[in-house]
């Protein structure tokens, strides 16, 4: 890749989005990982990330620790200013990002792909529950939420993941090579 660029791997909870950014990884070490600042505890498991409590939080973004920060689901998260700086250099990076901060996140970064993580509800479904974190109500409130358009502008290539993870990989990866054609 000649010019740096983040890829976001957006999608609903249950999409895969962990999943896919691992196998990426282990397909393309290339792909540096972002590891995000979450006010959640760390032992809850999923991504590698930092478990930080509010006030934590809080005292970093204001001292700019922050290229990037949002709330979503009762949580703080946060990209830390590395990795602006390691795409401005020229490196391609990969962070799981909410969908409604990326045209915060265009605004920033120079060159964002997006990586639209998709699976049927009742895939989605099935993996929420067996995730355990939610009640049938809470899922259920997530499979309804209405889903807006992607910003206009935005590079984005949407990966299936009903079937096997490898499928989705080889997609994302295509995808990519695309961008960087």
């Amino acid at each position: 890749m000649s010019g740096g660029r983040l890829i976001a791997v957006v999608g609903p909870s249950g999409a895969g989005k962990d999943s896919l950014i691992a196998g990426l990884a282990d397909a393309d070490s290339g792909l540096r990982p972002v590891r995000r600042v979450i006010t959640r505890p760390t032992q809850v498991g999923g991504e590698p990330f930092e478990g930080v409590d509010e006030t934590e939080f809080d005292a970093r973004q204001a001292a700019g620790a922050f290229c990037l920060s949002w709330q979503a689901h009762g949580l703080s998260y946060g990209i830390p200013a590395e990795a602006l700086t390691s795409v401005e250099a020229g490196e391609a990076r990969r962070v799981n990002l909410s969908r409604h901060v990326l045209p915060k996140a265009d605004a920033v970064f120079p060159s964002l792909v997006v990586l639209n993580v998709t699976a049927s509800p009742q895939t989605l479904a099935a993996r929420l529950a067996r995730r355990g974190r939610e009640t049938k109500d809470d899922i259920a409130r997530r499979l309804s939420r209405q889903v807006e358009p992607f910003a206009t502008g935005l590079i984005v290539h949407t990966i299936p993941n009903d079937g096997a993870l490898q499928d989705a990989i080889k997609t994302a990866l295509g995808a990519l090579r695309l961008v960087r054609a």
